[in-house]
């Protein structure tokens, strides 16, 4: 059982007194309780990576309204790690409250307010207005992915005192089955916590140093699965094995028996594709280009564990997860102009597709108001190391192919469903969200095949190469396809507990996914229709140009044979019969076309005209020679009859 609300409250109130007390000499100590199941999911590895748990410290800066995070490493060692932001920071009080309550976030509750964690009167919200990502309080303590020890330095602004914590955590899975005490709480570690002058009493933010990363989490960050694998002994490979190549860029590496030291005396930046001069913005461009020039380089579907190590992998997901701006600009603000076919899909599930255009520097979001979603998290800056992250997605200069749609096709749009009808607890509220899809002839890298969900700004997930289980037969289609939603309001309660899943079943996700399904229907159905239609005009074009280059050839052999500059060759006729009432031009040669040309068909082929068209010529170059006018009607025929079987045969 938990301590009643009453008791609760002075419990807190307790430590935030002992807190604003405290000094470095005499810290206030606090034991981390905790519901077992709520402990047992967040110390044994809720996070699938690494990098997950990092994404969750952003993810709480965000909310605290920061403008700006730097993350710092000492790759490829590995060994400390360090988070700091500038948001709000965390009164005695907050921080009292947050250590009491793992699993039972102040965000969305009414105490919020009071400690300055959400807006007054509005818990949904961060006191800035920001739309909070985190919701259940577990995100600071995700760390336990990565190390049981960290240490936290917090301000408020206008605090004259800044507070420190140093947290260890215990491992929930070390000691067998857990011991509660008697309000059946788990003891998930100890804290010390004291208060320091500070030198700078308006600046605000919180910083987060990690230590003793934990050997397994080193190992995983070093890469050292892989270039184990690179380093084994060539005599113990086997037919089926296959050899594992270096990855393109990398951090470089340490010693494996001496993780201290570096591997070779290489420069690391060598292994890099920015240059240690680079400003952030630019080294992170660089990083997505390397990726893009893979597909005209050694690799035409660049994968990212081909390219880069696990660090670099982590930097490009981390990116993609965060609400950040998109490396070039979001499809909706980017003026595109005639670069791409555009579409917009209407909410209706069984309606078309309806194309429009963009004048020359008009945005998507300014002619259609599609798209505001998309910009959630420009006023948000992330740094790691060298970088600036921003969505790796590129929209504009992709590379051409030998597609016969050779420019992207871009569907956006937006709906909202209000369930009319529906019961709440059925339907879950409103729904409203915004997407694109992008159809283009190449994707790099191919993980950005598929689609991805964000809530707010921030995804969990990564793109869905299924495309929410789309069963229908499309492969070659669906991997030139890249998608986008962006949920407004609705679909957080379909999110699993780590944000990197979500609830099929759920009423929003069941919505989501007929939309996606009836959409990707369509962009089947225009992709095949612009398809068609350049298929279409290219063969026109090509049948134009020879029937020109055949008419180019009897023109200048007439012209040449009558000494006639401006002289034109005779008009040419294959009539289904002769029929003599007809006015005939003079000059113009006649013929019967079945003996030539066999029955005229009621849709002539392709094949049928190109074949009338070589005819003509082959009849004005005759005539030239005055070839045709000594032979009867049935001598021309017969002669003209055997140079079609004599095309025919070498065609």
């Amino acid at each position: 059982m938990s301590l009643e609300p009453d008791a609760q409250a002075a419990a807190d109130a307790k430590l935030t007194a002992e807190i604003r007390a405290s000094t470095r000499d005499e810290p206030a100590s606090a034991r981390l309780t905790t519901d077992e199941r709520v402990l047992a999911r967040v110390t044994d590895g809720i996070y699938r990576q690494p990098g997950s748990a990092i994404r969750e410290l952003v993810s709480n800066s965000y909310d605290a309204d920061a403008t700006q995070v730097v993350i710092k490493t000492d790759r490829p060692r590995f060994e400390t790690l360090t988070i700091e932001d500038d948001g709000n920071g965390m009164t005695p009080d907050a921080l009292a409250y947050l250590l009491h309550h793992i699993g039972g976030s102040a965000k969305r509750s009414p105490d919020g307010g009071d400690l300055g964690i959400t807006g007054r009167g509005d818990p949904m919200h961060s006191p800035s207005g920001r739309r909070l990502i985190g919701k259940i309080g577990i995100g600071l303590f995700s760390v336990s992915q990565l190390t049981n020890r960290f240490h936290l330095v917090t301000k408020t602004q206008g605090d004259d005192w800044l507070t420190v914590a140093s947290v260890v955590l215990r491992q929930y899975s070390d000691d067998g089955p857990p011991e509660t005490d008697d309000e059946g709480k788990y003891e998930a570690g100890l804290v010390q916590i004291w208060r320091e002058p500070a030198s700078e009493p308006e600046a605000h933010g919180t910083t987060i140093t990690l230590t003793g990363i934990r050997p397994q989490t080193s190992d995983t960050l070093r890469s050292n699965q892989v270039w184990a694998a690179i380093d084994a002994d060539p005599s113990l490979e086997t037919e089926e094995s296959r050899a594992v190549e270096p990855p393109t860029f990398h951090i470089g590496r340490v010693k494996r028996d001496d993780p201290s030291r570096l591997e070779g005396d290489a420069d690391p930046y060598d292994c890099l594709p920015w240059s240690p001069g680079d400003d952030p913005d630019a080294a992170f461009r660089k990083l997505v280009d390397a990726v893009w020039g893979q597909v005209e380089g050694k690799s035409t579907n660049p994968r990212l564990r081909d390219i880069f190590d696990y660090y670099l992998q982590m930097v490009w997901q981390l990116s993609l997860s965060i609400p950040a701006p998109y490396v070039l600009g979001s499809p909706f603000e980017l003026a595109i102009g005639d670069g791409m076919y555009l579409y917009e899909i209407p909410k209706a599930t069984r309606t078309a597709a309806q194309r429009f255009e963009l004048a020359e520097g008009e945005t998507i979001l300014e002619t259609r108001s599609i798209g505001h979603g998309a910009s959630v998290g420009d006023d948000f800056a992330v740094y790691i190391d060298d970088l600036r992250l921003a969505r790796p997605v590129k929209f504009t200069d992709l590379p051409m192919t030998a597609h016969a749609v050779r420019k992207p096709i871009l569907f956006v749009g937006r709906c909202r469903e209000e369930f009319e009808g529906i019961p709440h607890e059925l339907s879950a509220g409103p729904l409203e969200f915004e997407a694109y899809l992008i159809w283009a002839p190449k994707v790099a890298p191919t993980e950005h095949q598929g689609v991805l969900a964000r809530v707010h700004g921030s995804s969990g997930t990564l793109f869905d190469p299924t495309f929410i289980r789309y069963q229908v037969s499309e492969q070659t289609r669906l991997r030139q396809i890249t998608c986008e939603i962006f949920v407004s309001q609705g679909f957080e309660s379909a999110l699993n507990i780590d944000r990197e899943s979500f609830n099929f079943a759920h009423p929003h996700a069941v919505y989501i996914t007929r939309w996606l399904h009836a959409t990707l229907r369509r962009v089947a159905t225009e992709q095949k229709r612009i398809a068609a239609e350049i298929r279409t005009d290219r063969k026109a074009v090509a049948e134009a140009e020879q029937q020109a280059a055949l008419s180019n050839v009897a023109r200048k052999a007439w012209r040449e044979e009558s000494d006639d500059p401006g002289a034109e060759p005779p008009h040419v006729v294959f009539a289904e019969e002769r029929d003599e009432s007809l006015f005939e031009e003079p000059g113009t040669y006649r013929f019967r076309r079945e003996p030539i040309l066999g029955e005229k068909t009621a849709r002539p082929t392709a094949a049928e005209t190109t074949a009338e068209k070589q005819m003509e010529a082959l009849v004005q170059l005759l005539a030239a020679f005055d070839v045709l006018d000594n032979l009867s009607e049935r001598q021309q025929e017969r002669l003209l009859a055997g140079m079609r079987e004599i095309l025919e045969a070498s065609a």
